[in-house]
C-alpha cells in the first residue's frame, strides 16, 4: 500500500474513475485522497464514492497537502489552473496530467516559478474510463525532470487498474485517439449488436448480455493468446457458414474505415486541444 497523499484537481468522472480504481485494487484508502472541483455535482459524486476522501474549497489547499497532483481538468481550463497552482507547488511534488493534448513543454511553462528552487516532476498520463472496474488502457510519458521512482510509481498505479504502457510523447495523442476514446466507439458497437439481436427477436437485456459479454471474451483472446486478431477471426468463419456471412455485411458497410477513421478523428482532435 502507498502512503502517499494524492490529491486531484478536478472531481469529475476520470478523476473519480482513477480514485476508485486505486482504492479498489488496495493502492490506498480513500482516507489519502484529497479533490477540488468548482461544479457541486462532480465533488457530490466524488465523496459519494469516495466517502472518506477530503474534499478541499481550493486548488491551493490540495496542493498544499498532497504528494502527488493529478490535474484532472479539461484542457481548455488547464491554463488558468497552471497559473493559479505554480506558486503552490514544490520540488516535493510530483505532477501527473490526465489533460489531452497538453504537451509537457506547455506544463512546465504554465507552473514555472522563479521562487521554486528545484525542478518540478511532470508526467503525462492518458488513461480511460474502464479504470472504474480494473481494465484501463493508457499510456504515460515522463517529462525531463521526473525520476526513475516517479516513473515506477505512476506506472504501478496504472497497472494497478489496467494495462499501461511507457511511450514517447508524441504517441499519447495516438493513445488519446485509440484508447482514450476507443470505450466510447466499443460502445457503440455493444450497442449495435444488441439491436441486431433485438431485430431477430432475442429481449433487449439478453442481446445486451450476450453483446458485451462477446466482446469481453473476444478481447479476452486476443490478449491472452497473443494471437493476430485476422487468424481468430479466421477461425471462426467457416467456409459459407454464417460468420462470414456477417463479415461480408461488415465490409460492405465499411465498419473497418469507420473505426479507423473514428481514431484518426480523436487523435487529431487531442492534437488541436494542446494548441
Amino acid at each position: 500500500m502507498l502512503t502517499e497523499k494524492i490529491g486531484f484537481i478536478g472531481a469529475g468522472q476520470m478523476a473519480r474513475a482513477l480514485a476508485i480504481g486505486f482504492v479498489r485494487a488496495g493502492l490506498l484508502g480513500d482516507e489519502q485522497l484529497l479533490a477540488s472541483d468548482p461544479v457541486a455535482a462532480a465533488k457530490a459524486a466524488f465523496m459519494a464514492e469516495l466517502p472518506g476522501a477530503r474534499l478541499l474549497a481550493t486548488n491551493a489547499e490540495v496542493a498544499a497537502k498532497a504528494d502527488v497532483l493529478f490535474l484532472a481538468t479539461k484542457p481548455q481550463q488547464m491554463p488558468a489552473v497552471l497559473a493559479e497552482l505554480r506558486s503552490h507547488l514544490a520540488g516535493r511534488h510530483l505532477v501527473i496530467s490526465i489533460a489531452a493534448g497538453v504537451r509537457l513543454a506547455k506544463l512546465a511553462e504554465g507552473l514555472a516559478d522563479k521562487a521554486r528552487a528545484e525542478p518540478l516532476r511532470i508526467v503525462r498520463v492518458m488513461p480511460n474510463t474502464p479504470c472504474l472496474v480494473g481494465q484501463s488502457a493508457s499510456g504515460y510519458c515522463a517529462g525531463g525532470s521526473a525520476t526513475q521512482t516517479d516513473v515506477q510509481l505512476v506506472g504501478k498505479l496504472l497497472s494497478a487498474v489496467g494495462k499501461a504502457f511507457q511511450v514517447e510523447e508524441k504517441l499519447l495523442d495516438a493513445i488519446t485517439g485509440l484508447s482514450g476514446s476507443g470505450p466510447a466507439f466499443v460502445y457503440v458497437m455493444i450497442e449495435a449488436l444488441s439491436d441486431g439481436g433485438v431485430r431477430m427477436g432475442l429481449p433487449r437485456d439478453v442481446a445486451t448480455a450476450l453483446a458485451a459479454q462477446t466482446v469481453r471474451g473476444a478481447a479476452e483472446m486476443v490478449l491472452v493468446t497473443g494471437e493476430h486478431p485476422a487468424v481468430l477471426k479466421d477461425r471462426v468463419a467457416s467456409p459459407g457458414g454464417p460468420t462470414i456471412a456477417g463479415l461480408q455485411a461488415l465490409e460492405s458497410g465499411g465498419v473497418r474505415g469507420a473505426l479507423i477513421a473514428a481514431v484518426e478523428a480523436a487523435t487529431k482532435r487531442s492534437i488541436e486541444l494542446g494548441g
